[in-house]
């Protein structure tokens, strides 16, 4: 299968490290041009200067917005006002126990995971449907362990951002927009790669050994027994925004090792 973006516009929020970040080299490889998100000018700086030595014939852009704010939602608008390919990645998530989790948290939560995609998609589906093209994709990130307490939070607010992604694929029909989320489970960032590496060698272990036995012994569900990688990530992302794609909308995919006992 070949995939192709081009003359197709992408935004990718919280895309300056992470899953995002390989969400937006993987679809300017697949030919989009691609504009990047973060709340650090310096790291939009630094990842805009990667992906622009990698894709030197690619349009790459980035907009430096604290999307947990509305008014810089609106500037962040101002600077793309349109997209052909929404991916709402931004979220934010802190271990904390429920009685800790202030009024001020929840707000916090509310606005940076949910608000930020809700927003970007009311804006952005109305220039979709002038073009009766668009792709709007959602990570919902909800993985085993979430809804208890030190988590509930973000486990909360993500499914609400997968609840929302199918009322949004319901209010757009009939066009060709297509609205899917995508849900990936424990991921080889370089953040926990980095957090997994110095557990291991507090242990005395390696990283593999310290993995296996992590997915062996608390998180035994796992068929594949590892992370996922972020690449492995970026590509059901890349799939679900191409014209391939088409007949996919109002849906949720797994991307987390078989990790979620399920079978749909």
């Amino acid at each position: 299968m070949n995939i192709s973006l081009n003359g197709k516009k992408a935004l990718i929020t919280g895309s300056t490290s992470g899953i995002g970040f390989v969400i937006a080299k993987t679809l300017a490889r697949a030919g989009a041009s691609v504009m990047i998100n973060g709340k650090s000018k310096q790291k939009v700086l630094s990842s805009l200067e990667i992906l622009r030595k990698e894709f030197p014939s690619t349009e790459i852009s980035g907009v430096t917005a604290d999307l947990s704010k509305k008014i810089e939602v609106s500037n962040l608008i101002s600077a793309c006002p349109e997209a052909d390919i929404l991916v709402n990645n931004l979220g934010i998530f802190e271990p904390r126990p429920f009685f800790e989790i202030s009024d001020d948290d929840w707000d916090l939560y509310i606005e940076t995971n949910l608000m930020s995609a809700i927003r970007l998609s009311r804006h952005f589906a109305k220039g979709m449907i002038e073009k009766n093209w668009g792709r709007i994709l959602n990570n919902t990130s909800i993985t085993p362990g979430f809804f208890q307490g030190e988590m509930v939070h973000y486990g909360t607010t993500k499914a609400a951002l997968l609840a929302f992604s199918r009322g949004l694929a319901e209010s757009l029909t009939n066009t060709n927009i297509t609205v899917n989320a995508f849900i990936p489970g424990p991921t080889k960032t370089q953040k926990v790669e980095k957090s997994i590496t110095e557990m291991a060698e507090e242990a005395g272990e390696s990283f593999k050994q310290f993995e296996k036995k992590l997915f062996t012994e608390s998180l035994p569900s796992s068929v594949l027994k590892r992370f996922v990688s972020t690449e492995e990530v970026a590509n059901l992302v890349v799939f679900l925004a191409s014209h391939q794609a088409s007949g996919i909308t109002g849906s949720a995919f797994k991307v987390d090792g078989g990790i979620t006992r399920s079978i749909v």
